[in-house]
C-alpha cells in the first residue's frame, strides 16, 4: 500500500478492450456529447432571449441545462480520449479533480430538482402569491444554496479520500473516477470515508426526495380540486417534464449508490452510470422542449423571426 502523490497514475479499464468496439463507442458518445452541449446551450439561449420565459421556473431550468453541460463535460471528453488510447491513464490529481467536480454537479442537480419541485408547488398551490414568494433574489439564493451544498459534499469526501492508502496496481474498474471504484482500491480501512459518503450523499438524496414528494403531494391534491378537465391538464402539463427528469435521474443514481457493494455488479453499474452521466444530460432539454408548450412556442417565434 502507499499514499498517492500528485504524479501517481490510475489506469481506467474503461468500457471495452475491443478496438473496433471502442471506435464505435467513440462515434456514439461524440454524437451524444455534441447533441447534449448544443441542446442544453440552445435551451439556455432560448430562455435568455424569450421575455415570456423570464420566470422562476425557466430560471431554474436554465441552471439545470448548465449543470447538464458541466456534468457531461467532466466525463465524456476523457472517456472519448480513453476509447482511442491504448493506455487509459489518469493522474491522481486529475482523478480527484474529476471526482470532486462530479460530486459538486451531481449534488447540485439533486438540490436543483428539489428546488424546481418547490417552485411548481408554489406556482400551482399558491398562484396569487407566486411572484411574491419567488422573487428574483430568492431564486438566486436558492440556486446558490444548491451549488454550496455540492461544494460542501465535495470538500468533505475528497479530503477524506486523499487520506486513504491505496493498493497496487491502481486499476479502476470504471470509465471515470467515481467514488465506489476508488474505495474498492483502498488498503487502509475506508470506514470514515464511507460514513462521509453515506452521510453527505444520504442527506442530499433524502432531503431532496422529501421536498419533491411533499411538494408534489400538495400539487396533486390541488390539481384534483380543480373543477375543469382543461385546468387539470394544464396544471399537470407544467409538472410532467420535471417529474420525468426526476424519475430518470433519481432512479439511476439510487440504483448505483444505494445498493450493496459487489464486484459482480460493476458491469451493471457501468451501464447505469453511462445512462445518468451521458444519456440523461442529453435527454433533459428534449424532455423540457417536447413536453412544454411555452418552450415550443418560444422556439417557433425565434425560428419565424430568423431570415
Amino acid at each position: 500500500m502507499e499514499n498517492l502523490s500528485m504524479e501517481t497514475d490510475f489506469i481506467l479499464l474503461g468500457m471495452t478492450d475491443n478496438p473496433q468496439l471502442g471506435v464505435l463507442l467513440f462515434g456514439i458518445f461524440l454524437i451524444v456529447y455534441i447533441v447534449t452541449v448544443l441542446g442544453n446551450l440552445g435551451l439556455m439561449v432560448l430562455i435568455r432571449v424569450s421575455p415570456h420565459l423570464h420566470t422562476p421556473m425557466y430560471f431554474f431550468l436554465s441552471n439545470l441545462s448548465f449543470l447538464d453541460v458541466c456534468f457531461s463535460s467532466i466525463t465524456i471528453p476523457k472517456t472519448l480520449a480513453n476509447l482511442l488510447s491504448k493506455l487509459q491513464a489518469v493522474s491522481f490529481l486529475g482523478c480527484v479533480t474529476q471526482m470532486g467536480l462530479f460530486i459538486v454537479f451531481a449534488s447540485a442537480e439533486c438540490n436543483l430538482l428539489a428546488t424546481m419541485a418547490y417552485d411548481r408547488y408554489t406556482a400551482i398551490c399558491h398562484p396569487l402569491l407566486y411572484h411574491v414568494t419567488m422573487p428574483r433574489v430568492r431564486c438566486l439564493l436558492l440556486v446558490t444554496g444548491c451549488y454550496l451544498g455540492g461544494l460542501v459534499n465535495m470538500v468533505a469526501v475528497t479530503t477524506s479520500i486523499t487520506q486513504l492508502l491505496f493498493c497496487q496496481p491502481h486499476i479502476l474498474s470504471h470509465f471515470f473516477c467515481d467514488i465506489p471504484p476508488l474505495l474498492a482500491l483502498a488498503c487502509s480501512d475506508p470506514w470514515v470515508t464511507q460514513i462521509l459518503v453515506a452521510g453527505c450523499g444520504g442527506f442530499t438524496l433524502v432531503t431532496s426526495i422529501v421536498v419533491i414528494l411533499v411538494s408534489y403531494m400538495s400539487v396533486l391534491m390541488t390539481i384534483l380540486g380543480i373543477p375543469s378537465a382543461s385546468g387539470k391538464q394544464k396544471a399537470f402539463s407544467t409538472c410532467a417534464s420535471h417529474l420525468t427528469a426526476v424519475g430518470l435521474y433519481y432512479g439511476t443514481t439510487m440504483y448505483t449508490y444505494l445498493q450493496p457493494s459487489r464486484h459482480e455488479s460493476q458491469a451493471g453499474n457501468q451501464v447505469v452510470s453511462v445512462f445518468y452521466t451521458i444519456v440523461i444530460p442529453m435527454l433533459n432539454p428534449l424532455i423540457y422542449s417536447l413536453r412544454n408548450q411555452e418552450v415550443k412556442v418560444a422556439l417557433w417565434k425565434i425560428l419565424r423571426q430568423s431570415p
